[in-house]
């Protein structure tokens, strides 16, 4: 019965709802900053190599890894997995577009971020959707519904998917036991992020820092190599993907299982484009004018999606291993390393796992304690409450370890599509500051200057930031 009814709000939450929300809200953007995406993206990599003057605050790349951290992920290998065994291979292309519209999605909510965000009083910054939505909307209720949204997708609905999605890839080795290798797994990741975690924000930062680049660029290397020994097979695969992405008779036929609704779904919940979970990183950094890290935070939607979850579509539809509902998830992809490289393969996609959730996982516990810290009238709570707080979310990863995969793939695209929800539309409302701000730095380049952005200069008042005045 709970089943029954967790699948029935994924569905209508998702179609016809966020489907038409996010392609709408991301296409809006895209044209009124005219393709911000694809412009402007040479001058997003270039923005990476600035530091901050303000030695408290992070810079544009700490704030990027931060978000990059949690959204690279799990859903890279599982996500990608489970759209194509399920939906099939014209996922990857809807998944693909949808990540590109997502990218003006993500620019604007964090310029948005930047633009609202707060001081705390060591002169570092903190902010991101719920208070762009008190501060620019005067809507304090649907601010704190939002907060309370991120809390449960990040401590709880995420964590839980994460534990089951790393547990799910040593199904595959002799020594796993269904009914004692999960909670053993359970234990062990629960262990080692409570260790990390109980350092605080500023050790995240730098265990992220550490881990996103080497982790990805692994990733990335393997998936190559496999290409490279199925080269022949890449006019194939291309052909199956869009075949099978525009057939829309097939689509529209069954539309909650289609390619469309799983690249959408598995999309989203792999680069959060547009889901307001960046912005709480975005605001942290310290940089002259809000859009510098609008463009910085763009890139964690290419690295995550167009990069990482292309790379495990490419390598897996390559290697012959046919995509069905029966292997979806880890096995998949695991079978179809092996058929390349071997006993290697699946011992890599085991540790690329382990590495991806480690850094998902802190990274989550991160947002949390943004939203923590909003609902606590914009501080943290005390070090008793948060500490208690961080064990909760370290007992949620043990018990994702042992719940089914259905149930933690249900809650998750729940409470997560509650976030999105609120915050495109916010977005949408504050558009026009976005736009202005964005004209503001183009034309500072244009003229030879390194941006500075001044509130007064896009037609705010003192009174609606705390900063840039």
């Amino acid at each position: 019965m709970i089943m029954q009814i967790l699948d029935a709000v994924d569905s209508f939450l998702y179609y016809p709802v966020l489907v038409i929300v996010m392609a709408a809200a991301g296409l809006y953007f895209s044209i009124r900053m005219g393709f911000v995406q694809i412009r402007m993206l040479g001058e997003g990599i270039h923005i990476l190599k600035t530091t901050p003057a303000d030695e408290n605050g992070a810079s544009p790349f700490q704030a990027l890894m931060i978000s990059t951290a949690s959204c690279v992920g799990t859903g890279n290998i599982i996500g990608v997995s489970t759209a194509i065994c399920l939906g099939g291979p014209g996922a990857a292309f809807w998944m693909t577009v949808l990540a590109l519209l997502g990218c003006a999605s993500s620019f604007t909510e964090c310029t948005l971020a930047q633009v609202y965000k707060r001081r705390k009083p060591d002169g570092s910054f903190y902010g991101g959707p719920a208070y762009y939505i008190e501060g620019a909307l005067h809507n304090k209720g649907l601010a704190m519904t939002f907060a309370v949204f991120l809390l449960l997708t990040y401590s709880f609905g995420f964590n839980l998917l994460c534990s089951y999605n790393v547990q799910s890839t040593f199904s595959t080795y002799s020594f796993y036991q269904e009914g004692v290798t999960p909670a053993i797994i359970g234990v062990i990741m629960a262990a080692l992020v409570a260790v990390c975690i109980m350092g605080g924000g500023k050790r995240i930062e730098k265990t992220a820092g550490i881990l996103v680049p080497v982790m990805g660029v692994a990733y990335v290397v393997v998936a190559l190599i496999v290409l490279l020994m199925n080269v022949t097979e890449l006019p194939h695969v291309f052909g199956v993907i869009f075949e099978d992405a525009f057939n829309f008779r097939a689509i529209f036929s069954g539309f909650a299982g289609s390619c469309l609704m799983y690249g959408v779904k598995r999309g989203l919940y792999s680069n959060e484009a547009g889901v307001g979970a960046a912005p709480n990183a975005a605001a942290a950094a310290t940089v002259s004018h809000p859009a510098k890290q609008g463009l910085v935070q763009m890139l964690s939607i290419y690295i995550d999606t167009i990069i990482l979850c292309n790379a495990t579509v490419l390598m897996c539809l390559a290697s012959g291993v046919a995509p069905t509902p029966e292997l979806a998830g880890a096995e998949w992809v695991q079978a179809s390393i092996a058929s390349a490289l071997g006993a290697f393969g699946p011992i890599f996609i085991t540790a690329a796992m382990i590495l991806f959730s480690f850094t998902t996982l802190i990274g989550n516990i991160y947002y949390c304690e943004n939203g923590l810290a909003y609902l606590n009238n914009k501080k943290l709570p005390s070090k008793k409450f948060m500490n208690l707080f961080r064990a909760f979310a370290v007992l949620v990863i043990f018990v994702g370890a042992i719940i089914p995969m259905a149930a933690a793939w249900d809650v998750a695209d729940i409470t997560m599509g509650g976030m999105c929800l609120i915050n495109l539309v916010a977005c949408t409302m504050l558009s026009d500051v976005a736009v202005k701000t964005y004209r503001d730095y183009v034309r500072q380049k244009k003229a030879g200057l390194d941006p500075q952005f001044v509130a007064a200069e896009v037609g705010l008042r003192d009174d609606e930031v705390e900063c840039w005045k």
